[in-house]
């Protein structure tokens, strides 16, 4: 065996592409395939049903999703159509190039898209229901095209509540520089029965689509001469009514001296 190596532990100079302190990456060996990654993840979270419509928080167990441990991640509900991240996996860190946790969902797309992505993940909560997301990060410099996709399953809180989501963001491709920020391309929602009525996505608030109307300053109104025996209609018109007395000595106290 110590003919086969060299001087501390390098490679024999026969073998010619051995260089020393390389870098592998498992997904040069192992392509993401993103459609099995999000049906694993699903997968997991139908059996923790139990026979229940929506399972625990307390159930999701990180030995459950070996595989997809990298891309899952935890949501909070913090608001109508807001989430953050109590648990995020590796790949989400290196997307964002810093630690995510406490960051809303929303952090990840970018501001074209966030309006829907606001009203997907409110259907989650309030159907409640699940969706899928397709999602693209265009290629700019440092940062090649990015294809990826996002899983939403609702969760029960320890209240009771359906505030908690398992979640999955996985992406295709050389990351390049971060952070790495997406267009959402298309989504999709199902029932957690089947055969149920499926929630369709809304605007959380009324007009939130629409453009806002310009502002336009009022004019201040003209006053309007009041009739005779009315009441004046404009304070500019009470005042004139008023009349300053000079020359008339007050009254004296009754019933006393200073």
């Amino acid at each position: 065996m110590a003919q086969d190596h060299g001087q501390d532990g390098d490679c024999p100079p026969k073998r010619p592409g051995c260089s020393q302190g390389k870098l592998l990456h498992l997904a040069d060996y192992e392509p993401v395939q993103i459609d099995r990654i999000l049906g694993e993840l699903r997968g997991y979270w139908e059996g923790l049903r139990h026979g229940r419509a929506i399972p625990a928080r307390g159930d999701v167990e990180p030995r459950g999703i070996r595989r997809a441990l990298d891309y899952a991640f935890i949501l909070e509900r913090i608001a109508p159509g807001a989430a953050r991240f109590r648990l995020a996996g590796r790949h989400l860190i290196d997307l964002m190039g810093m630690e995510v946790r406490g960051m809303p969902l929303c952090a990840f797309l970018n501001t074209s898209s966030r309006g829907r992505l606001s009203d997907v993940l409110e259907s989650v909560f309030r159907g409640p229901q699940i969706a899928e997301i397709a999602l693209e990060s265009p290629a700019s410099y440092g940062r090649p095209g990015l294809r990826g996709g996002m899983l939403l399953l609702p969760l029960r809180s320890d209240l009771g509540d359906v505030t908690r989501a398992l979640g999955c963001l996985i992406s295709d491709g050389k990351l390049g520089q971060s952070p790495r920020r997406f267009d959402l391309v298309g989504d999709q929602q199902f029932p957690v029965i089947p055969g149920a009525r499926v929630l369709e996505p809304s605007p959380s608030h009324p007009g939130f689509d629409e453009a806002p109307a310009r502002w336009q300053a009022s004019l201040p109104a003209e006053p309007r001469p009041s009739e005779p025996g009315s009441e004046p209609a404009t304070p500019e018109e009470r005042r004139a009514r008023f009349h300053v007395i000079q020359g008339v000595p007050p009254p004296r106290p009754r019933g006393g001296r200073f």
